[in-house]
C-alpha cells in the first residue's frame, strides 16, 4: 500500500519487552485513539480504536490504512460504535481498505461493531492480512440491515466485503467476498427475509486453537437445538409451512494446512443475539487481551 495514499497507519513493536505503538499517523476522515492501557496492567496488549469525523463514512470517502504488528506483539483493533455508511450521492461508492502484516508469534484481533448502511448507500471494503510463522489473527466482519427502527431494512444499494489471508510466502490461506446488491428482479430485503444481521468470524493460528474448538462445539449445539427439538408427540416442531424458521443460524468449517483456520458464518434476526454469541465465544481471550471482547 502506498504510504502517500494512506489515511492512516500504525506500527506496533516490542519495546522493553512490551507491545508498544512506535508509529501512528492518521488524517481526515480517519482518526486513531490509542489508550495507555486497557484492562489488566499485567496483560501485554495494545488496543487501537478507529473512528471517522462526522460519525460515519460519507459518500465518496476512501479510507485506507495499514497495520504492522511486530514479532510477539498483541494488538486489538476495534471501534467505538457501529460504522455508519451514509446515503450515496451521485452513485458514489464509499470505500475502506485495510492491509495488515502480522509478525511471528504475534496476535492481531479485529473486533469492530457492525457496519450499518443507510438507505441508498454504496459501500465496499477490502481487508488483506499477511501472517508470519505461528502468528494468529481474529477477524469479525458483520453488517446489520440498517436503521430498521426508521423503517430501513436492507435498503442500501451495494455492500461488498472482501477478506484475504496470505501466509509468509504469499500463499493464499483464505479468500472470501460477500456481495449484497440491489437487483432488478428482487431486493436485498426480499432475499434476506426476516434476518437482520449477517456475520463472519475468522480464527487463525496456534494461540486460538482452544477458541476454535469451543466455537465449533457451540455451533453444533446451537444448530442441533434449532433443528432437532422434538415435540411432546415425538416429532419435530412445525409451523403450517414446515419447520419453524430459526432465529439464529450458524455454520463453521476449518481451512488451511492442518486446519489452522476456522470460519464461522452467521445469520440472525437480531443484532443483540450476535453480540451475545461473540461475547460468549471470545470471552476466553480475556487473559491475552486484558478485557473480554464485546463486553
Amino acid at each position: 500500500m502506498d504510504r502517500e495514499m494512506e489515511t492512516g497507519f500504525v506500527v506496533v513493536e516490542k519495546v522493553r519487552g512490551k507491545s508498544t505503538v512506535t508509529r501512528c499517523f492518521s488524517k481526515y476522515p480517519l482518526k486513531f485513539i490509542v489508550p495507555n492501557k486497557v484492562g489488566s496492567s499485567k496483560t501485554d496488549a495494545v488496543w487501537i480504536y478507529t473512528l471517522t469525523y462526522g460519525g460515519g463514512i460519507v459518500s465518496g470517502d476512501c479510507v485506507s490504512c495499514s497495520l504492522t504488528i511486530g514479532d510477539g506483539c498483541t494488538t486489538v483493533l476495534t471501534t467505538q460504535s457501529s460504522t455508519k455508511v451514509y446515503k450515496s450521492v451521485g452513485s458514489k461508492c464509499s470505500e475502506q481498505c485495510l492491509e495488515a502484516r502480522i509478525g511471528r508469534d504475534a496476535l492481531l484481533v479485529i473486533i469492530p461493531d457492525p457496519v450499518t448502511c443507510f438507505s441508498t448507500a454504496r459501500y465496499s471494503q477490502k481487508q488483506i492480512f499477511r501472517i508470519g510463522l505461528d502468528s494468529s489473527v481474529v477477524i469479525v466482519d458483520w453488517i446489520t440491515s440498517g436503521r430498521h427502527e426508521s423503517g430501513e431494512k436492507w435498503d442500501f444499494e451495494l455492500y461488498k466485503s472482501t477478506n484475504n489471508i496470505f501466509s509468509e510466502d504469499d500463499q493464499p490461506l483464505f479468500l472470501d467476498a460477500v456481495l449484497l446488491e440491489r437487483g432488478s428482479i428482487t431486493t436485498i430485503a426480499e432475499r434476506m427475509q426476516d434476518y437482520q444481521v449477517i456475520a463472519m468470524v475468522i480464527l487463525v493460528g496456534p494461540k486460538l486453537k482452544n477458541v476454535q474448538n469451543q466455537v465449533q462445539e457451540e455451533v453444533k449445539r446451537i444448530m442441533s437445538e434449532q433443528f432437532y427439538i422434538p415435540s411432546t408427540l415425538g416429532r419435530y416442531n412445525k409451523t403450517n409451512s414446515g419447520l419453524t424458521k430459526p432465529t439464529f443460524i450458524a455454520s463453521s468449517s476449518a481451512f488451511g494446512p492442518k486446519g489452522i483456520g476456522l470460519v464461522v458464518r452467521i445469520a440472525a434476526t437480531t443484532t443483540e443475539s450476535v453480540y451475545k454469541f461473540l461475547q460468549h465465544q471470545l470471552a476466553s481471550m480475556e487473559p491475552l487481551l486484558g478485557v473480554s471482547p464485546y463486553c
